[in-house]
């Protein structure tokens, strides 16, 4: 298997500024990818994308097709619509089958309800009128207000937009309630799985400092396809230690809390807000040294000297780690030589990507060598 560090180096150079620089962030989306990409850049990160899924056109799906005309043959009492692009999304559908005004007439003798501003907007746009929306933007609001009101005997739909709603759906049910699942834009594996799989092999490496999720199935599909290669434990490992999980709020962290694995989101779910919110945490997990006269930062996959930006190779950045889990003390040969990927038992590679590792920090008594016994960082106590 190729080595996953060496193939993120061989990219485009990252920025060199920016509250992110010597920082890589995975992104894991399918829709507004690009957006996203560019909110990292513009704060210095290095980026690395590969879309977890694949969106199944909505004039192609015939699941959405047959909820559709079972709402208009047998209207609901209640309908839900959980999110603006989903609703707006499931209206352009049905005009395209010829069956949308008689959705929109269907809706509007019952009683829509939004899960927030956006589903609102959408409902509103669509001629209809909400009659509630929840200002906390979460389906446990609205599913709340539902049981308060009471639900038996009537019939719902339930607009979903790529993941079930398990937990709020069987609610319902249990509550006496006849519910009809809309499956707007289903989720599926990516065509092409190769970017997929450098991410999961960059993650379990330690090669990326944070992976973002703006979905629950996209992670998902992560831990899927570790299953499928056998990384499970390797992708488990290397997020719950070196790798930050970074959502875009509760329910995209959902699979997350399952395995237990620590993440971060926005009290907002929104883009922007899921980017401040790592541009905050990262940084906090950066080591920072006084050494041989010098600031040295870890930042990832690079190292600020003196607060100057100095990219580092992945063999280097492996033996600094190393020796920065124990500042000042010998590190022996053996143990950097355990560290270096693909090393073998050739001590003389230790001895290589010292070398380069001192050129690239530009500081080269940073690291102190000590004869016939390893190497440290020349640390002032």
């Amino acid at each position: 298997m190729a080595d996953p560090t060496r193939r993120l180096q061989d990219e485009p150079g990252p920025p060199t500024t920016g509250p992110l620089a010597g920082w890589t962030v995975g992104i894991t989306a399918a829709r507004r990818a690009d957006e996203l990409a560019a909110l990292l850049q513009r704060r210095g990160a290095n980026v690395l994308r590969a879309p977890a899924l694949r969106i199944v056109p909505l004039a192609d799906d015939t699941e959405l097709l047959t909820a559709t005309r079972a709402l208009i043959a047998d209207p609901p009492d209640l309908a839900v619509a959980t999110t603006g692009i989903g609703f707006r999304g499931w209206l352009e559908a049905a005009d395209g089958w010829d069956l949308g005004e008689d959705l929109r007439a269907v809706l509007g003798e019952g009683a829509v309800l939004a899960r927030g501003p956006k589903a609102k907007g959408a409902i509103r746009a669509a001629g209809l009128r909400e009659s509630f929306s929840a200002a906390t933007e979460s389906s446990a609001e609205v599913l709340s207000h539902l049981l308060d009101r009471g639900v038996e005997g009537c019939r719902i739909a339930v607009q979903l937009h790529g993941a079930p709603l398990a937990g709020f759906v069987e609610s319902l049910r249990a509550a006496g309630a006849e519910v009809v699942e809309v499956p707007v834009y289903r989720w599926l594996p990516p065509a092409d799985l190769a970017p997929l799989d450098r991410l999961l092999d960059a993650t379990c490496a330690g090669a990326l400092d944070a992976v973002t999720f703006t979905s629950a199935p996209a992670a998902i599909s992560l831990f899927e396809r570790a299953e499928q290669r056998g990384r499970t434990a390797e992708l488990l490992h290397a997020l719950r230690r070196d790798v930050l999980a970074v959502c875009v709020g509760p329910v995209t962290a959902a699979p997350f809390d399952q395995r237990d694995i620590p993440t971060v989101w926005p009290e907002r779910m929104r883009l922007g807000a899921m980017v401040q919110t790592l541009t905050a945490a990262l940084p906090e997990r950066a080591r920072r040294f006084q050494v041989a006269g010098h600031a040295l930062e870890l930042r990832g996959q690079a190292a600020l000297v003196d607060g100057e930006l100095r990219p580092v190779p992945p063999a280097g950045m492996a033996l600094l780690r190393t020796l920065a889990r124990r500042p000042g003390w010998v590190v022996p040969r053996a143990d950097l030589l355990r560290a270096l990927p693909g090393s073998g038992d050739d001590e003389h590679a230790v001895e290589t990507a010292m070398t380069r590792l001192r050129q690239a920090l530009g500081a080269p008594r940073l690291i102190t060598t000590v004869v016939k016994r390893g190497y440290r960082l020349t640390l002032e106590h």
